[in-house]
């Protein structure tokens, strides 16, 4: 069976990130994700959190197109270091230059969430930046690091929910699951402002 996405109470996760998705089902309320195939290319002098509140609503934009009815989740996650932003390092290279960079400095982890619905009209954008202070990393803990959790689709190299916590010295946020990929305190209160909530509420039969 699947969810029923014409009806009002429809939730939908614009993204196919794992890491999204789990804490998505945390809320315990039904969900489908969909792909909202959007070009993530930073544009010239672009801002690390101007670049995570554009791609976060643009993919809030995309999928609600689809499917109008019902209230629709984007989310982008960029780290900035020295005003300058660090994506997914794709590649082991990559993230062992990363990780070097980010030895003993602070990166601030732009985690940007868009709830919309396109028939309603709501739409709100919201960012929750975290603080990290990374440890002076030596290059034999940066590979060994590495080799263990494989983090080459995280932005800043680094799992912090995994064995990545092993590389910090300390951080700062009032959204704790901000630093996974999605902050659930405020997409929580978005949803609640735009009628949905997960506590109070029951959620659509599922489609047969």
């Amino acid at each position: 069976m699947t969810l029923d996405l014409t009806t009002p109470r429809a939730l939908i996760l614009a993204s196919t990130s794992s890491y999204r998705k789990t804490l998505m089902e945390r809320l315990q309320w039904p969900f489908e994700c969909v792909a909202p195939h959007v070009d993530e290319t930073p544009s010239a002098g672009e801002s690390p959190l101007s670049l995570a509140k554009r791609l976060a609503k643009a993919k809030a934009n995309a999928v609600s197109r689809q499917f109008p009815q019902a209230l629709v989740i984007g989310s982008d996650q960029v780290a900035e270091l020295n005003a300058e932003p660090l994506g997914k390092p794709m590649s082991h290279e990559v993230a062992v230059q990363q990780l070097r960079r980010m030895s003993g400095q602070e990166v601030i982890f732009h985690t940007a969430v868009c709830v919309r619905c396109e028939e309603s009209g709501f739409e709100d954008v919201q960012v929750a930046p975290v603080q990290v202070r990374f440890r002076t990393l030596s290059d034999a803990a940066i590979e060994t690091y590495l080799l263990k959790d494989q983090p080459y689709d995280c932005a800043g190299a680094s799992k912090s929910e995994s064995l990545g916590v092993a590389l910090l010295e300390r951080l700062d946020s009032d959204d704790p699951t901000a630093l996974i990929g999605l902050p659930l305190i405020r997409t929580l209160q978005m949803l609640r402002a735009a009628g949905l909530d997960v506590l109070t509420m029951t959620p659509s039969p599922r489609a047969s």
